[in-house]
């Protein structure tokens, strides 16, 4: 466990400058393709008892009108019992709610699992001090790994 945490913390600090790119933003290099690691991120969050509202697939979308654009899928997902302790502190939280995952493919070909860290939207609204925050935190780095763990 203590090995998984190492690599969780280095892969977290070998894309820092890519996270840097999205203020807010966690994110995390799959060893699976972009369709596996999203089928897995869908798996865990079902394993997990919350609710998958929507999974959008942008390069779908973009096919629609002529467009190309590597694999980039979004899943929307949660469940009342973390949102709505987040909404309390601040309602406009819910302009971030529920929670959301992208997965993506580079122009390297690299897949890459990215949200949004709910400090940063806890900071956003102007509730740093929301108890809910590091449970959240917690819940979403835990299923994050969990996806991008071989």
């Amino acid at each position: 466990m203590k090995i998984i945490r190492l690599l969780t913390v280095v892969t977290i600090l070998s894309v820092s400058q890519l996270s840097a790119a999205a203020d807010g933003l966690i994110v995390m290099k799959s060893p699976f393709s972009a369709g596996e690691t999203m089928d897995r991120l869908e798996k865990v969050v079902k394993e997990r008892n919350l609710t998958v509202f929507a999974r959008i697939d942008h390069a779908a979308g973009a096919s629609k009108i002529d467009k190309s654009l590597r694999a980039t899928e979004l899943l929307i997902f949660g469940n009342p019992q973390g949102g709505t302790p987040l909404m309390e502190c601040a309602q406009t939280t819910g302009i971030d709610l529920p929670l959301k995952a992208l997965v993506w493919e580079d122009e390297s070909s690299q897949v890459w699992l990215g949200y949004n860290d709910p400090a940063f939207i806890a900071q956003r609204h102007h509730v740093s001090e929301c108890a809910v925050v590091p449970n959240l935190q917690k819940a979403l780095a835990g299923m994050a790994e969990a996806v991008v763990t071989r």
